[in-house]
Formats: C-alpha cells, structure tokens, sequence
C-alpha cells in the first residue's frame, strides 16, 4: 500500500452537529480520547497508508495545529487548506494540485465517517489494467434514504440509481482510482464527486468497479449518530491504541 496515498475530506462545515461543537470541525470531535479524525488516520497506518493528506476548510487550523503537536508517529501528514467551499471533489483537486505527489492510486476518504473495511481489497481491482477506479460499497437492506448504486453482472458501475425501497448497495464515500484518472475530471468548481465527477467519468467510458461489503459504519455528522461514536471505535478500533 506504500504506492498509495489518502486523501482525507475535512472541510465542510458539519452544519447539523454545529451545536454540538462550536469551536471544533466535525472530523476532531473528541471520541475515545482522540479527535476522530485522528482515529481514521491510525486506521488508515493499520491498513499500510505511510501518506495522508488532509483537505481542511472550516476552522482548519485546529487540525493542523493538532497534528503538528501530536503527530502519528511513521506517517507524513500533509494539510491543504481550501479558501471557499469546493465540494467533495473540489477539495480533492484542490489537495493534489498542491501537494506535488505522484502515487500509483489515490484513496480518498471523509474524515467524518468509519467503517470497517480492508482498502487492499480495493488495490486487488487495479491488478487489472482495465480498471480504472473502485469505489466500495455497502449492503443495506433498505436503500430508500440513500439511494444506490447500479452495476453490471460483473461488478462494473453502470448508474447511480435513485432512492428506492429494497436492498441495494450504496455509495461508502470512500473510493480508490488510478492517478491518471485525474485528469479526466471536469474543469470546473465546485465539484461533487457524486454529482459531478462519476458522472462525467461514466460518460467517458471509464471502468470503474463497486467492491460491496457489510461492515459495521458510522457517520458522525447528525446529532443522533455522534453520541454513538464512542461506543462504535472502543467495539470496532479499540486494537488502534497500540498500533502508534
């Protein structure tokens, strides 16, 4: 996994939970003893990541400055902020274009959900010279809030379907593609991954892959789901506390 390197979404504003943390962005909301950014980011190293960078906005300071007094030992952490909104994929453009590296693929992630999934199983799809890009996937039994998404026989992305009841396998937000596939983004900003740029890409013929998995997964941008976030790491990544 060293040819790899993370990207990180922690810009936005975290609207819904903004009463809960006044001072804080989302993704360094105190879970377990450590910013839950900082529980994504040992998740990450567990799994082979030794490159992060982090795509701040909104009170962006504060995870760099958390970062800077509290690194995690054997990772290079890079923090890019964004000046206005971008969207998802705007604040990832935004990112590589500033910090000047060149891996094999990049797996970007938000850093205001978890979920327990092993990224190798994503690198595995790009042994094919075909494929393009991954994005994992999650099993529900009920896709009717999500919407889902649509593939082929072979696991290759055809749509992105609407909201319906049934099950269905929906967007994990965390996705893996080659290097090159940058470059056939859209031009413009702001820019929605989900919106914009599968879309855009679909159009083009590109080969993307869903890897669809059932695993345990939180969120924590609504004021039901935070609460849950201690439970949730200490049941899922307590292990965490010994790999730095």
């Amino acid at each position: 996994m060293n040819d790899i390197v993370a990207v990180i979404l922690a810009g936005g504003y975290g609207t819904r939970v903004k009463h809960l943390l006044p001072n804080l962005p989302k993704p360094m909301a105190p879970v377990a003893g450590k910013p839950f950014l900082e529980w994504v980011i040992r998740y990450l190293k567990y799994q082979g990541i030794t490159k992060i960078i982090i795509a701040t906005g909104y009170l962006g300071d504060t995870i760099e400055e958390h970062f800077k007094t509290n690194p995690v030992p054997e990772i290079k952490i890079y923090c890019c902020r964004e000046t206005e909104p971008l969207g998802t994929g705007g604040g990832f453009i935004n990112a590589v274009r500033q910090i000047n590296l060149s891996p094999k693929a990049w797996l970007v992630m938000n850093g205001d959900s978890l979920m327990v999934a092993q990224f190798v199983e994503l690198a595995n799809y790009l042994a094919d010279n075909q494929v393009d890009g991954v994005i994992l996937g999650v099993r529900v039994g009920d896709g009717s809030r999500y919407g889902s998404l649509g593939t082929d026989a072979s696991g290759k992305l055809i749509n992105f379907a609407e909201k319906r009841e049934g099950q269905g396998i929906i967007n994990g937000g965390v996705y893996l593609f080659r290097d090159k596939l940058i470059y056939k983004f859209p031009n413009q900003l702001p820019l929605s991954f989900e919106y914009d740029i599968f879309p855009a890409l679909l159009s083009q013929n590109v080969h993307l892959k869903v890897h669809p998995v059932e695993a345990a997964f939180l969120d924590i941008g609504t004021p039901e789901s935070l609460p849950q976030a201690e439970a949730f790491i200490l049941e899922n990544f307590h292990y965490l506390n010994n790999q730095c």
